[in-house]
């Protein structure tokens, strides 16, 4: 907690700018409000006046300077504050997360990945850069900073309420990080998992679970295995192709043609396999009765 000269207690100011908002302070906020914690004596506040933005202890996206050990996060200046290896450039939240990021995560590839999926693509856009072209004339993906624009007022609405809008989108971005440094920590718990079993599997080929692993994206990073095989929650089991890489919805080796969109009767004729369920039009996850079927439905994909 800041003080005045005089030892009275003051809020520990966030400042940003007012106006319309964007992705970038939106998620460098919440990230600054999470390493913070849930105090009643931090503030965020929107604005452009100067000396309200030199009074703040943490200054993000706005005032014209980038110094992290003043905890001043702006990107706007002439020369704007650095680029990372790959060349996209740094952004607010960048920035915040580059000073603050293992910090929060507990953890130096989780703080990497996060920025790798989530912080790069914002810090790009906001930067003006574009990462994809689309193959589709005029089809773009719906990404984070468009849903986020999407709660900006209309032209012809009023902005009185925009700063309460803001802090109900920081609200949701902390939600956003949470669960993704959640879901990146347990990734890699599961990867020593997925590795000890594709260690000890003779025909990497076909990788058998006891129980469901997110391994697609693991599996795709060795060049072997073709499909996996696990229990559903159903009480049933199923055969899922692995994809060519983590960011591709092609298969490495599709299921039997014969097998498409076939389902009970129909596809244990098919199969020859009783207890078959269903298999996918797509040929990427058919569905048994049982661990025995399963495996026979995936010896005949292996051998097609």
């Amino acid at each position: 907690m800041t003080s005045t000269s005089n030892g009275i207690n003051k809020k520990i100011t966030i400042v940003t700018h007012n106006g319309h908002f964007h992705a970038d302070e939106i998620f460098a906020v919440a990230t600054l409000l999470l390493i913070l914690g849930e105090k009643d004596d931090v503030a965020v506040v929107r604005t452009r006046d100067m000396e309200i933005i030199e009074s703040g202890d943490y200054v993000v996206d706005v005032g014209g300077i980038y110094d992290e050990s003043k905890n001043y996060f702006d990107h706007h200046q002439i020369g704007g504050s650095g680029i990372r290896s790959n060349t996209i450039p740094y952004a607010s939240f960048g920035l915040v997360w580059k000073k603050y990021g293992e910090k929060l995560s507990g953890s130096s590839e989780v703080a990497q990945k996060i920025d790798q999926i989530l912080i790069q693509w914002i810090d790009a856009t906001d930067n003006g850069i574009q990462i994809i072209e689309t193959k589709i004339p005029g089809i773009y993906p719906y990404d984070i900073g468009l849903f986020f624009n999407s709660f900006t007022p209309n032209w012809n609405d009023s902005e009185s309420d925009t700063d309460d809008i803001f802090m109900q989108l920081v609200s949701l971005a902390k939600t956003i990080l949470i669960k993704e440094i959640s879901k990146r920590k347990n990734l890699l718990e599961v990867r020593s998992i997925v590795k000890e079993i594709y260690n000890n599997t003779g025909d990497k080929r076909l990788i058998v679970f006891d129980r469901f692993y997110p391994s697609q994206e693991i599996l795709s990073e060795y060049p072997e295995p073709l499909f996996t095989v696990s229990p559903r929650d159903y009480g049933d089991w199923e055969i899922k192709a692995v994809r060519s890489d983590k960011h591709s919805f092609k298969n490495r080796k599709d299921l039997p043609l014969s097998w498409a969109s076939k389902t009970g009767e129909e596809l244990e004729k098919v199969t020859g396999v009783s207890g078959s369920m269903f298999c996918h039009k797509g040929r990427f996850i058919a569905t048994a009765k049982t661990k025995e079927a399963i495996l026979k439905m995936a010896e005949i994909a292996l051998n097609q």
